[in-house]
């Protein structure tokens, strides 16, 4: 075990939008850079780093298909998206050192290599990251599920979803200043609830394989380490 932390191997989802920082659109280099400065002291005190990135920042395949677009269609153009923001991701962590693979749902082998999970269990084994792009590589699955997927698959002892907000909350704090923050929840509560902390199949998939989850504000620097040395920062669903 990694000194000090209390998990050894993780996943954290990044969504699109955290990398667009308060431009709204597009990658802040400045956010970016200061992600690869706060990954990279968790990297080097040991931690085995697995990412899966939104596309959120340069386009949503479901407001698109709300639109009229075809879900199929827009759903790829998502994921092609995601593969953008992991490159930039990959640019930023080698700049800071960091050994640094994408791995892709869609074959793109100029740019990354395919997803394999025994080649991507043997990168984070050997201490490199492992940046995982283009969602499961089928329409109609989000990036949330994915996360659970590939946490699942990589034998990840936590999932941590890094949002804009400090944890799950009973109501959008946003919009209720009386909303009340959860410290724990159960996954099924998250169900029942419709708290909508990650899609159903995403929740279920956790809650079937006992996966534990922290919903934490990415925003505050130095919430990575302090999520995985299991101090209170957000919210453990589990």
């Amino acid at each position: 075990m990694a000194k000090g932390y209390k998990y050894k191997r993780v996943l954290l989802k990044l969504s699109g939008e955290a990398l667009a920082g308060d431009v709204g659109y597009g990658i802040d280099p400045k956010v970016v850079e200061d992600l690869a400065i706060q990954i990279k002291d968790i990297v080097h005190d040991g931690i085995e780093l697995a990412i899966v990135v939104g596309g959120g920042n340069i386009f949503r395949g479901l407001a698109a298909s709300a639109n009229g677009m075809d879900r199929s269609q827009a759903d790829y153009i998502g994921m092609l998206a995601t593969i953008m923001n992991a490159l930039a991701l990959q640019d930023a962590f080698e700049r800071q050192g960091i050994y640094t693979r994408v791995q892709s749902a869609i074959s793109m082998q100029e740019v990354s290599e395919p997803y394999i999970r025994r080649r991507a269990i043997r990168h984070l084994e050997k201490g490199r990251i492992v940046v995982l792009a283009a969602g499961t590589g089928n329409p109609y699955f989000t990036t949330d599920t994915t996360a659970a997927l590939r946490a699942c698959e990589l034998d990840a002892e936590c999932l941590l979803k890094a949002t804009k907000v400090d944890g799950v909350y009973d109501s959008d704090p946003t919009t209720n200043p009386q909303a009340v923050k959860y410290e724990k929840i159960s996954y099924l509560e998250v169900l029942a609830k419709e708290l909508h902390v990650m899609d159903s199949a995403a929740t279920s998939l956790c809650m079937d394989n006992n996966l534990p989850m922290i919903v934490f504000d990415l925003t505050v620097p130095g919430n990575i380490a302090r999520a995985l040395r299991g101090e209170n920062v957000g919210t453990t669903v589990q």
